[in-house]
Parts: C-alpha cells; structure tokens; sequence
C-alpha cells in the first residue's frame, strides 16, 4: 500500500487528469479496507475524501463555466443571425448538450388555436416527433403555462398533476421519453413559447440546470419576438414598396391617359377622318378597334401594328356573339362605364356606346388579349366621346347634304309638283336626268329601320345618281329606268346582309312623265300592303309580277288568302311536304309554259315522261283542270303561293 505522501501525489494526479469519479471511489474503497488499527487509514481515507470534494467543485465550476459559455455564444447568435429556424435549432443543440439530454425542442404559442406548435427539435428516434403540436391546457405545458415557471417531471408518463394528451403521450412511448423539463420564453410578462429538454431514464434535473434551462429560454424569446418584428416589419416594407410602386405605375397611367387624350384630342382638333382615329385609339390600347353604328354595322376599323388576333375579323352584326354584344352595350348605357361582351379564343372583346347628344349613334367594340388595365378603360371610354363627335359631324354633314336630296324626292311624289323645269334642274346635281324614263322603289325596313336604311345605303355610295331617303315610314329610292337592274341587285345584295329577312319591297315600271310619278307612288304604297299581307319577306318584287294580286288581294288580310290557297292547291303542297315532292313547281312551270309539257321540262332540266307523270300526281290531288277557268284559279293560286315563298 502507498504511504501517505505517495497517495496525495497520485490523487493530484487524478485531479490534474480530470479522472473520472470512478477512480476516485476505487481509492476510497481501498483506503477504507485497511486495518482499523492501521496507523494511517484515517487519514488516507480523509485525504481522498477531500480529493473527491476538490474534484465535484471543479467539475461544477466546469459545468458552469459551459454554461456561461453557452450563454455568451447564444448571445452572439441573437446579435449576428437573423435566420430563426438556424438560430433555433442552435439554441435547441446547446440546450441538450448542456444539459446532457437526449431530445430538447422549442415550441410557440399559436393564439389563434390554442395550441403550442413546434419550431425545432434534435434528438428525436420518430418521424411523429417533428412538428409536434400540444394544446396549451394540456401536458406539461399546461403547469409551465399556468405557472410561468420551470417545470420538471422524472417520469412523464406516469405523472398525474396534468392532463394528459393521448397522441402526445403516444409520441413519447415511441421515443422512449421518461424525464422531462419546460421552461416558458416570456416576453412582456406573457408566455410565448416553450423550451423542452427530456431523457430517456428517469432523472432529476438540478437549481444550475434549471438556471442555465431559463437564461437560454429568454434567449429563446428574444430570437422568436424579433423574428417576428422583422417579419412584421419586412411585410410592413414590402406593402409600403407595392403601394410606392402602385402609386408610380397609377402616375405613369395618368400620365399615359393624358397623353393620349391629348392625342386624339388634337387629331379631333386637326379634322383627321374616323380611319384616323379609330387606328390611333387602337395604336394605343394595344388591340383591333371596331367602329359599329346604330344597326351594329362596322364603319370603321383600326389595328394597333403587331396585334396578333382575328376574333375582330370574325366579328358579324348577327352572329353567335349579337345578343352577348346588346346585353354588354344595355349595361354599358346603365353603367356608364365599359363592359366586357364576351370572349372568343383568348380574345376579349369591350363595348362602350357612342352618344351622340340624346341618342345613341353606335358602339366601340375593342378586341385585345390580357387583363386591361383601369387607365387604357379610361382611354378607351374617353374616345367613345371623340368618335362620337366625328360621328355627330358626320351625320350632320350627310343631313345637310341629304335634305335637298329629300326635298327633292319628296316634291316629285307629292300630287302638288313643282313645275318640271326646276325639278329637272335639281335632280341633274345628283346626277338624275327626270327626261330620261325613270324607275321608283318602295321598301319597307322592319329592322333597322327605313331611316336607317337611307343614310347607310347613302354611306356606302352604292346608289350613286339615285335619289333616296325615308317618305312616310318606307325606303323610297328614285333612279333612271336604265339603271333599275343594277339598283334591284344592290338593293337585295344590301337587304340580305344588313337587313335579313326583315325586308320587302317593290319595283316599278317604268315611267317616262313626271307627273306619273305621284300617282305611281300611291299604287307601289298599297302593293307594298299586300306584300305584307302575302307574307312576303326578304324579296324586291316587280310592280308586273304583283299586279293581278294587288287588283285581287288588296282588300284581304293574310288569314283570307292562307284559306285560299289551301281551298286551291292545299292537297298539293302537303303532297310535296309529307314526301319532299316538288309537284306545286312542277305544275306552275307547266302553266307558265302555256301547258306545253316539253317546254316545261326543258326549263326544269328534266325528262318529258317525268314532267308527265308529275303532272298525272297533280291532277289526282287536285281535280281536272281542262277548264280555262279552273286552269287560271290554279294558276293564280301557284303563282301567289311562290310569291309567299
């Protein structure tokens, strides 16, 4: 055995090598197993006892010597990072070594919820201890809530002075967790988070550990709070840096708005025509410009320069869109602002009215791709009131220039005429000679209307050397006989595109006196009622292929004359109906060819023998017709009924 001095060099050997309490409680044992009656035994004994007390000193300056370390690098964090989620998982990693634990994780109070959810964790076996979530009245959570102070347990589990959160008791049984220590992050006297440390044995934590546990949970706190005035403040930066933002792009608008305006305002100022505008307008906003009028007629159109689309060149006054467009410019006139119609392959198209005084002269449709932005609506809006002025101009210029026309035309059918002479000199400024035979035409224009009708006929010019304008609710065009071909075919060319079946109309013979005129105005008045009563639609008809129906059907209503072709031909043309037929035309070619059926068939381009028995059908249904009587009954009634069409 060593002597005395020999064995307090060794112990400071041991304190010197930081051994470990092991080899200490080793000599101890063996100082205590000497003889009781040996001379030194007390004293070795005492010595090693002294050296373990000298050893657990050292070992808990050491303890906190890490500690304060631990607090001071904390400390450096809070001042150098602003990443919260590594500032947290660092503050989390000395919390466990420190303490010597094996899981330790940070938790926030979610308000809203109730909840305390977790921001970072280390040490954990499961995946369902990441992002574990507590209520705030449950678990340890609750003491260190309700407490404001450090609370620990040996043994989670088992510990009864909480309640207890199934599923996260179900966390711990999976990690293995006995021991267990929560400290709160305060901020302002109130509780904003929670600092854990846990182990996997049952432990009792110590009045330094909890210390250490508290000054790295303010830590904690501190991290948390200016995490999130730095969040509050970085939002509070960035609306303030969208609102600068807004503000120069609504500058940059207003600016562009008035430049533009100034724009079109100027060509206005200049005189420019409607192309003009409406290529400017259409340059600005980026997209194609319709101009429509009244009857939704394009008059005018422009394209700004690389505008890619042709939803406009599709654009049709009655197509698929019509009613989408009527319903979009009835909530524009309500609105007073413009209004999206509808969308046609990724194309917008937007519709504002062109007022014009106290009537409504027309519409901008604007095709273009994309959302349109407050000020380019605003633009567009504005040069609806611009437009608006040409339009009005243009009116006014045609009415000035059309009332002479009017005048004129409206003095040669009035029974009170001036004297030829000074009519004959008026109509030779609009290329009209009144000595030359002349042809009148009658309409009547259901929709867009008569008025209309003129002005627009008159527009496009493609009644040139014609008098036109409205009498008494009906189209009335005047021209020489020469030209009344040309003039049928424009007409039904017009009416079928603009006016469809809404439309009919009659043609005169010619006349050469002037004042035959009045009275053949009169007679083309009541040939147009009878149309109406024949149910005629969409055609221009000779004054020679109505007048045995205007002599006969005058005075009958449309019911009348529905009964008497079906008293004449009715078998007939259900015949044709029930089994496609065409017995009723067949039988009219016949009686237009003065019975001969050879002629007949050479005009319908078919075989004699099938125009015969075509005509054997016929007469089945119908009776004989060798009568001239019945024979002309039928005829009459043929004719009428391909009149009706």
């Amino acid at each position: 055995m060593d002597t005395a001095e020999p064995l307090a060099r060794a112990l400071i050997g041991m304190l010197h090598k930081s051994a470990p309490p092991e080899d200490f409680t080793l000599r101890l044992s063996e100082a205590e197993a000497l003889p009781g009656d040996a001379p030194d035994r007390d004293s070795r004994v005492e010595a090693v006892r002294m050296a373990m007390a000298v050893r657990n000193r050292l070992e808990l300056l050491q303890q906190r010597e890490q500690g304060m370390q631990a607090v001071m690098e904390s400390a450096q964090d809070l001042s150098g990072r602003l990443d919260l989620p590594n500032l947290l998982a660092a503050l989390v990693s000395r919390t466990r070594n420190l303490l010597g634990a094996d899981m330790a994780w940070i938790s926030e109070l979610d308000e809203s919820r109730g909840v305390f959810q977790s921001l970072a964790i280390e040490g954990a076996l499961t995946q369902g201890s990441l992002g574990m979530c507590i209520r705030s009245d449950r678990g340890t959570a609750s003491v260190v809530m309700a407490t404001r102070t450090p609370f620990t347990t040996p043994d989670y589990l088992h510990d009864t002075r909480f309640q207890h959160e199934p599923e996260f008791d179900d966390i711990f049984r999976a990690e293995g967790i006995c021991a267990v220590v929560g400290v709160p992050l305060i901020w302002q006297d109130k509780v904003i988070g929670l600092l854990f440390a846990a182990n996997r044995y049952h432990r009792v934590h110590t009045a330094h550990s909890l210390a250490i546990l508290r000054t790295l949970a303010t830590h904690c706190a501190v991290a948390l709070k200016n995490a999130r005035d730095f969040d509050r403040l970085h939002t509070a930066l960035g609306r303030a840096d969208a609102a600068r933002a807004e503000l120069e792009r609504h500058v940059r608008g207003v600016q562009t708005a008035a430049d533009a305006h100034a724009r079109i305002t100027a060509l206005l100022a200049r005189g420019a025509s409607l192309a003009s505008l409406c290529q400017t307008v259409a340059s600005l906003l980026g997209g194609c410009l319709l101009v429509l009028d009244e009857a939704a007629q394009v008059i005018s159109r422009g394209a700004a320069e690389g505008h890619a689309g042709s939803a406009a060149d599709g654009y049709a006054p009655h197509g698929p869109h019509s009613a989408d467009l009527s319903n979009a410019l009835r909530l524009a006139r309500q609105t007073g602002r413009s209004v999206e119609a509808y969308e046609v392959d990724g194309e917008t198209c937007r519709v504002v009215p062109v007022i014009g005084g106290d009537d409504v002269l027309g519409a901008l449709a604007l095709f273009h791709r994309g959302k349109l932005e407050e000020v380019a609506e605003r633009t567009f809006e504005r040069s609806s009131s611009v437009i608006g002025i040409v339009l009005l101009s243009q009116e006014r210029q045609q009415a000035s220039k059309g009332r002479d026309m009017a005048s004129l035309l409206r003095a040669l059918v009035s029974p009170r005429q001036d004297e030829a002479a000074t009519l004959v000199n008026r109509a030779e400024r609009f290329g009209l000679d009144l000595m030359q035979p002349l042809t009148l035409v009658l309409a009547e224009i259901d929709k867009p209307g008569a008025s209309y009708a003129a002005r627009r006929l008159l527009q496009l010019g493609s009644l040139e050397r014609c008098l036109v304008d409205e009498i008494d609710g009906n189209l009335v065009v005047l021209c020489n006989a020469t030209r009344s071909l040309e003039l049928r075919q424009s007409l039904g060319a017009w009416g079928r595109r603009e006016a469809g079946d809404a439309h009919r109309g009659v043609l005169s013979r010619p006349t050469a006196s002037l004042a035959e005129l009045p009275a053949l105005y009169t007679t083309l008045r009541r040939a147009l009622g009878v149309l109406g009563r024949l149910g005629v639609q969409g055609r221009l008809v000779g004054q020679n292929e109505l007048a045995l129906y205007s002599t006969l059907f005058e005075t009958h209503d449309p019911h009348s004359l529905g009964e008497f072709l079906q008293a004449c031909i009715g078998p007939l043309l259900e015949h044709d109906r029930k089994r496609g037929t065409d017995l009723a035309s067949t039988l009219l070619c016949y009686f237009e060819s003065s019975q001969n059926a050879k002629t007949a068939a050479q005009r319908l381009d078919i075989h004699v023998n099938t125009v015969r028995y075509r005509l054997a059908t016929a007469e089945e249904l119908l009776g004989h017709w060798g009568q001239a009587a019945r024979a002309l009954e039928l005829h009459m009634a043929l004719r009428l009924w391909s009149l009706r069409g």
